[in-house]
């Protein structure tokens, strides 16, 4: 299964639209956001996903309440724990754990966000991925990912100039 994956869009509108662009076009089922969308108004572009929309929340998202009444309630308090295709995943926003719960082997996928680098690596038995940066203002090069459940699990960073 398909499963597109981004982070840190900080309210860049722009990238947020591209990046909505690639994930409808690639037939993905699920979208995954780690945090830092920063404002509610992001959901007037990720509304027109057309796969379900999981998140978290990052440590630059002010509005709360806003963000989770134009999300539909379908961002959660870190860390937050799912199941798609079989997986089990673990989703965080800052990256303080990753290494702990990378070798504590409870989780098929550990997505995180945060650090503004895309990483895509097997650790131990955990996939670890981080797409990177949608918003591209701290390196310039905004990114997105497309992770690939099926076995070996692997993820594509996505450029999105």
């Amino acid at each position: 299964m398909l499963i597109g994956v981004m982070s840190d869009s900080h309210d860049n509108m722009a990238n947020l639209a591209k990046a909505v662009s690639v994930f409808n076009e690639s037939c993905l089922q699920y979208v995954l956001h780690a945090g830092d969308y920063t404002s509610g108004f992001t959901f007037r572009i990720l509304k027109d996903l057309k796969a379900e929309f999981i998140g978290i929340f990052g440590n630059n998202d002010g509005d709360v309440l806003l963000l989770n009444k134009q999300s539909r309630s379908r961002i959660f308090r870190q860390p937050h724990e799912f199941t798609i295709d079989g997986k089990k995943f673990a989703m965080i926003h800052e990256h303080h754990l990753v290494e702990s719960i990378a070798k504590s082997g409870h989780y098929d996928v550990l997505i995180y966000g945060h650090t503004h680098k895309p990483e895509a690596e097997m650790r131990g038995s955990t996939f670890v991925l981080n797409p990177g940066e949608l918003c591209g203002w701290l390196y310039g090069k905004p990114t997105v990912a497309i992770l690939d459940t099926q076995p070996p699990v692997r993820a594509r960073i996505i450029e999105l100039d």
